[in-house]
């Protein structure tokens, strides 16, 4: 796993002579960790000051092992603290300071007496939930857009005003498409096919769920996650091959 950000720089995986790594070198070590990661959300954290590789005369970037522990950092107070960046940025330059700044707990439901209602979401095993404020605090963005995501069902809340977790990562891509003039309209094939996706999966573990067996059923969530993981690399491969193109 990697550590939080050292600010040093040293020899890593597919490392060049200057112990400085690619971007595609830097995408395949991080998504050990975080396998939804991609060049695009590398290059964004970038243009949003939160890491500052080096550049060849040519203007290809250059990471450092410090670019890499801090982008591992930054990744994952937005995975498990649901952050906004601001808060992350201020992090970081607190600890570049020198002060000793503790990791901000991923507050739950009762924790505080200004929490937002709608973050009261009793724990379940099914899947983590998020309240509609601290995604939009984690997605930066207003709630006018949120709801324009949510007019093209391309994020859906599971109950009053709450998300399941995987809303953060949605909106942090449809954020990323955006930029490049990719609106929800757009966006509408892609969601029918997921939803298309999603239902041959189900259509394969539903014997396994009604088993009598308790664990059969319970290998059922196995085999959910074994699918899910299969499919999004199929629907990316065929993407790829579609556009012709390889990613590094």
């Amino acid at each position: 796993m990697l550590q939080p950000p050292t600010g040093g720089a040293g020899a890593g995986p597919a490392a060049t002579d200057t112990g400085l790594m690619s971007i595609g070198a830097v995408l395949n070590v991080l998504r050990e960790e975080f396998p939804e990661v991609t060049i695009s959300k590398i290059r964004f954290l970038e243009s949003e000051g939160l890491v500052e590789p080096r550049r060849t005369p040519s203007g290809y970037r250059k990471f450092s092992a410090g670019d890499v522990e801090r982008l591992g950092h930054v990744l994952r107070m937005q995975r498990d603290h649901y952050l906004p960046l601001k808060v992350i940025r201020e992090h970081l330059a607190a600890m570049e300071r020198g002060e000793a700044v503790p990791l901000p707990a991923l507050s739950r439901p009762g924790d505080g007496e200004d929490q937002d209602p709608a973050e009261s979401v009793p724990d379940t095993p099914a899947a983590a939930r998020i309240g509609r404020s601290r995604l939009l605090a984690a997605a930066g963005v207003d709630e006018q857009r949120l709801a324009e995501w949510e007019s093209y069902g391309l994020l859906v809340p599971v109950g009053d005003g709450v998300y399941d977790a995987e809303a953060v990562t949605v909106a942090g891509l449809l954020t990323e498409l955006g930029r490049y003039g990719i609106e929800p309209r757009h966006l509408r094939a892609m969601k029918a096919a997921a939803e298309r996706e999603a239902g041959l999966v189900e259509q394969v573990v539903a014997p396994l769920r009604r088993h009598r067996n308790p664990q059969t059923r319970a290998h059922a969530e196995d085999r959910t996650k074994e699918l899910a993981s299969l499919t999004v690399k199929l629907h990316a491969a065929l993407v790829r091959s579609a556009l012709g193109v390889r990613l590094p």
